[in-house]
């Protein structure tokens, strides 16, 4: 990245610098926090700051650093982490007010991995109610806004996290997704993220319910947001574990990219898409990046679809979603008669999926079908609208390519690919096999470096 601003550089060449010895990482944190002092009061991405205990290990990093030791990869980089997941001795609270006192004794697994690897937490940041919502606003912490337009939406529910990754807030951010919560915010705030395959990082220590946290939910992923594809690759890297109890018996080695250029990848481009009609500045935007993508040599096939009924795939997908997220929001109970029903219909849109990507390398579609909007928090789901294209539409439309990807337990790489006449970010799902993330994470930035990826937002530059 061309900037001479630290807390801009992607947390690879962070991580670089401090093991190099040209940046501390006390002095990282310091710019962090220097750039929440000066942004933080428009934007609201950080919930919770835990600095002295952080400043005291990022001491000892940098002392480890100048004996020439290294913790790991990610060797003396603060972070902040979604407020979803605990962290031990800092408060958590999943945005919910019956958890406002909350400090965890233990990190989630996937904390705990982040740590082992070298990173050190100094911070929360903000999300709706557990996690519930394509927007991220709470009763204790108020509105998260967009860096890049301050009277729209983040997106959610990692909406502070990809604030805060997108305003140089954090050297990267670990969020969670099943229903787009890493994909949408992402794409609203202009930053890559990542979807893994469902399974491939434990999900255990995620507040979703008073006492969660002991049990992983059906879809719903731990994936990373951060300002390169190279750290996603990174942090899918030490991310990417079965969990403990698994350990025992099971290791986890995804397989490396199938593909080794953009010359002659096979490429299926789904934009147009009836069903989930998606707003016509963006499509401008995700059609000239397929275009490019075809003329660096890849064929792109824009006709080809799964053998699925879009409809009836995507909304099947919200119902498991919404089956999955019941224990905190029991406003429509499931019998488990109906849920193994459902399951039966994803496993026979799972074999489609497998069968479609025989013919192509990865599929390339929307995150959701608008970009950042105005805020919207006036009453509930089910009687919000958005309009797209003049068009009042449902606000749980949003959910649809979503849940057509993630409830397939799908991988998919969010590409910042370009900004709209208005000014707000676009983003693309790239989407691979099941498993194969690897490809979707080359495929990724390969499309990144055609397109521009990340760029910081007016606010910090």
């Amino acid at each position: 990245m061309q900037t001479t601003d630290p807390t801009l550089w992607s947390a690879s060449e962070q991580a670089a610098a401090i093991r190099q010895g040209r940046l501390g990482s006390e002095e990282l944190l310091d710019l962090f926090l220097a750039r929440i002092a000066a942004v933080d009061t428009q934007v609201n991405a950080v919930c919770t700051l835990a600095v002295e205990p952080a400043r005291e290990r990022c001491r000892a990093a940098d002392a480890a650093t100048a004996r020439g030791e290294s913790w790991g990869p990610l060797h003396g980089l603060p972070l902040t982490i979604k407020d979803a997941i605990a962290t031990a001795d800092i408060r958590s609270t999943g945005g919910a007010t019956v958890l406002s006192d909350h400090v965890p004794t233990t990190d989630a697994p996937a904390v705990a991995a982040l740590k082992a690897a070298g990173a050190i937490v100094f911070g929360k940041t903000n999300l709706p109610e557990w996690s519930g919502d394509w927007q991220s606003f709470n009763e204790m912490f108020g509105t998260t806004n967009n860096p890049w337009a301050l009277t729209h939406t983040p997106g959610g529910s990692s909406g502070g996290a990809a604030a805060a990754v997108a305003c140089g807030m954090t050297s990267f951010e670990l969020g969670t997704d099943i229903g787009g919560s890493v994909r949408v915010p992402s794409a609203f705030c202009g930053v890559w993220g990542h979807k893994p395959s469902f399974g491939i990082i434990p999900t255990l220590g995620y507040l979703d319910e008073p006492g969660g946290g002991g049990t992983e939910s059906d879809v719903n992923i731990f994936g990373p947001i951060a300002r390169s594809a190279a750290d996603l690759r990174l942090l899918v890297d030490v991310l990417a574990q079965p969990t403990q109890e698994r350990s025992t018996a099971w290791s986890l080695h995804l397989p490396e990219p199938t593909v080794t250029s953009l010359q002659g990848l096979r490429v299926a481009a789904w934009f147009d898409e009836p069903e989930l009609e998606i707003d016509s500045q963006m499509s401008t935007v995700l059609h000239e990046a397929a275009a490019a993508v075809e003329n660096s040599g890849s064929v792109v096939d824009r006709t080809a679809r799964p053998d699925i009924d879009a409809r009836t795939a995507w909304r099947n997908g919200a119902r498991l979603i919404g089956a999955a997220v019941s224990v905190s929001d029991e406003s429509a109970p499931l019998t488990h008669h109906q849920w193994l029903h459902m399951n039966r219909e994803r496993a026979r849109a799972r074999v489609a999926w497998a069968e479609f990507f025989t013919d192509f390398d990865v599929l390339l579609c929307p995150i959701t079908i608008v970009t950042a909007f105005p805020h919207l928090q006036e009453g509930l789901w089910s009687n919000r609208r958005i309009t797209v294209n003049g068009r009042e539409r449902s606000y749980v439309e949003i959910e649809g390519w979503p849940a057509l990807i993630g409830s397939a337990y799908l991988p998919s790489t969010s590409v910042p690919v370009g900004r709209t006449v208005a000014g707000l970010p676009v983003g693309m799902q790239v989407v691979a096999p099941f498993l194969q993330d690897r490809t979707a994470l080359q495929v990724g930035e390969w499309i990144g470096h055609l397109v521009g990826g990340y760029q910081p937002p007016p606010i910090v530059t």
